[in-house]
This record gives C-alpha cells, structure tokens and sequence, in this order.
C-alpha cells in the first residue's frame, strides 16, 4: 500500500467514525436537557448515559492501549462503565437516572475530546488490533442509537403529557392488506452463523451445521389487527395459551395488551406521541411470552433462529430501518416473497441464546461483551425501525429475557411440514 493510498484509507475511516457518532447527537436534538436526564425503569438508560457510555467505551478501550494518554476526567469511568468487572466497579444500573452531575453540556464536551483524539489516532496509524477494536466501538455505538431511542420512548411514554419525541413522518394509513401465507424454508444440513466476511460480533461465530427440519415461515410479520383479534378472543385471559411463567407475568403485570397500546385498542404511543393504530402495520412491543402465546392461538409456532437465517441469508439488507426516519413500523408491500425481514421490528424466535459449537469470547476485558449473557434469553433477528441499515446482517443475533417488550420487538409465525 503506498502512503497515499493509507493516508486516504485513514481519512475514510475518521470520516466514518465521526458519521456514526455524529448520528448519537443528532437523534438527541428534539430532546432537552431534562429529558435526557430520565430513567424510567432499571433496563433503560438516560440518553445523557447513552451519550456518555459510548464515548467511555473509545476512552477505555481505545486510547488507553497507549500508555501515554491521560483521561479527561478518570473518575467518570466509574460512572460510564456498564458491566465490564474486569474493568473495576460501576455506578448501579437502576440509578443512572440521579447523576444530574456531570451535565449534558460537559457529556458534549467528552464527546468532542474524545472523537478529537481517536481521529488522530486513526490519522497516524493504528495496529490491527486497535482498529478492530475501533470497528467493535462504531457497531456498539449503533447498538445504543436504537437502545437511546427505545429508552427515550419509554420515558416519554411514563409522562402523562405522553409527548412526542419528534414529529410523525410514517404514513398514517397503509394499503391493500398483505395476506398471510407461509413459504417452504430449506430443509436438511445448512450452514448457519458468520462466514468471516466484514464484521460480526463473537456470539455470530462460529460457522457451522445446522439441521432443518421442514418447516415454513410466513411470508410476512403479524399485524395489529391479527393480535386485536388474540386479544379480543380473551387471549391474555386464556391461561393455557400461555408457558407457567408467562402467565405468571401476566397475572403479576396485569396485562391485557402490547405495551404503548391504549385502553380503547384502536391508538397507541408512538415517538410522534399517541397515534392511530395502523391495523395492517406489524404489532410491536409484545414480549416472548406475548409471542408464543399468539403463535400458539394462531396455531402455529415461533420460527428456530436458524431457520429464519437460511430463510434471510438469500436477501438483500433492506427494509425500514433507522435510516427510513419512519421510527415506527410500517405495513407490508403487496409483492411476492419474504417481506419485512428486516426492519420493522425484532422477531422472536424459538431459539435461546446460546452459544454456537466452538465458540469463543474476544480477549480481554472485552470477552464480557456477549458470551456472559448467554443465559435465560431468547434470540431475535432482523433488526427493526430503529436499527442503522448498516448495522444488521442476516447472521446478528440480538438477545432479551422473556418478559422484555420496550424494545420494538413483534412477530413471524412458522410451521411445522
């Protein structure tokens, strides 16, 4: 490689970096101070935390290989710190919301240092694995622009103003309804997982066999008016529709329909605020519990997480994802074939998140990224309105308990053949 050609490889890569974490400010704009300061509940985080924490990540893991760099503030990675032990202690999750202190103004200010710094050090050269290390940060980076997004949502949702966060740009109707049907998926030995091709996360790899029974998938996901139905039949009073500990939930929680839906099941919260529900448009913000159930009234099943691969790995990365600006599911198009794999929402599947055969966690403190959440969570694929376009793969594997539903998550019904 000549020194032109690396000088302007460095300089794609700076401007690369600096658009990803430009787009973390950029979806604060509509919100103030006071807004990026609540925390709803223990699983979301301010955004002035999200902010903050992304920018750690690059301070801790990035320029602190080099043992001449200084932090900006070193008592700040006790706050930012998310879960990595062995990195030290951290501030308890449940109380992000009480660090008033420091300010959104000073978390801009760490920003700003931070991206100076690690542009750079990305204009002088970095090794390898330095620059691994860089692309880990950009994708975890987008991780948290949807998790800002979903957590914003939730807090708003908790004020009885139910404000908007910005101004709705999806269409309020959609058209001919999509009809369900299910399409034959492969059957036999196929190949699941990452094949080594661009970034993965550890938890995609590594590659390998995967028996597929025959099956089916719906050639779309399920809608609101679909759901209506569920509920309308007495699905969440219908104890035998339900696993023992998702009835549990839904007696403890008293639940009665997806969250953000209104008491009248004809409008719901949205990031434009209360909106009218589109029946035609994916049903979001149900929990697995939630999920299995309908698939069960529907008579029929959550597809495995390796038969939704085979069935996406044959598709273009397309769909309405972050970069649509629509922030809300959109109903499917009238054309032939799979729809909505990606976009929309998260999908559901049967499968637990576990590891593949051979796999092993990164190195180092960063090993704690995924492998130790390999327990008591179901995987979901395809990405939602909230994920970058550039960010979803057909081999992600995104991972929550049962009962989690702030996320835009919804469904795909399969089948047994």
């Amino acid at each position: 490689m000549t020194l032109a050609s690396s000088a302007l490889q460095a300089e794609a890569l700076v401007l690369r970096f600096r658009r990803i974490r430009s787009r973390s400010t950029a979806l604060c704009a509509p919100l103030s101070p006071e807004d990026m300061m609540v925390q709803s509940m223990p699983d979301a985080s301010p955004a002035k935390w999200h902010l903050a924490h992304t920018t750690w990540f690059f301070e801790r893991f990035v320029l602190e290989r080099d043992a001449a760099y200084r932090p900006l503030h070193p008592e700040w990675h006790y706050l930012f710190n998310s879960y990595y032990q062995s990195v030290g202690p951290m501030h308890a999750r449940p109380r992000r919301g009480v660090l008033s202190r420091p300010t959104v103004q000073q978390i801009r200010g760490y920003r700003e240092h931070v991206d100076d710094a690690v542009s750079e050090r990305l204009m002088s050269g970095v090794d390898p694995t330095t620059l691994a290390i860089i692309e880990l940060g950009l994708e975890h980076e987008q991780q948290h622009q949807e998790l800002l997004l979903t957590d914003i949502k939730h807090a708003l949702a908790c004020n009885p103003l139910l404000p908007a966060y910005a101004p709705k740009s999806a269409p309020t109707t959609s058209g001919a309804p999509v009809s369900l049907t299910f399409i034959e998926g492969r059957e036999g030995v196929v190949e699941s997982g990452h094949d080594g091709n661009g970034f993965a996360f550890d938890n995609e790899s590594p590659r390998h066999r995967t028996l597929l029974q025959p099956h089916a998938l719906a050639n779309r996901l399920v809608t609101n008016a679909e759901y209506a139905a569920f509920v309308h039949d007495g699905g969440y009073r219908e104890p035998s529709l339900w696993l023992s500990e998702g009835w549990d939930t839904v007696c403890r929680e008293q639940w009665q329909r997806p969250l953000y839906w209104q008491e009248d099941l004809s409008s719901e919260f949205t990031l434009a605020g209360v909106q009218a529900i589109d029946p035609e448009a994916p049903v979001s913000h149900v929990s697995y519990f939630e999920a299995d159930a309908f698939a069960r009234w529907a008579g029929s099943r959550l597809p495995t997480e390796a038969e939704w691969e085979s069935a996406a790995s044959t598709l273009p990365v397309q769909g309405n994802l972050l970069d649509t600006h629509a922030l809300h599911p959109r109903a499917a198009e009238p054309q032939g074939g799979f729809q909505q794999m990606y976009g929309d929402v998260w999908e559901w599947t049967a499968s637990p998140y576990i590891s593949y055969p051979g796999f092993r966690p990164l190195a180092g403190s960063l090993g704690e990224y995924n492998g130790k959440f390999m327990c008591g969570q179901w995987v979901l694929r395809g990405g939602s309105c909230a994920t970058p376009r550039e960010h979803i793969r057909a081999t992600y594997r995104n991972f929550f308990p049962s009962h989690a539903r702030w996320q835009f998550m919804g469904i795909r019904l399969g089948q047994d053949r």
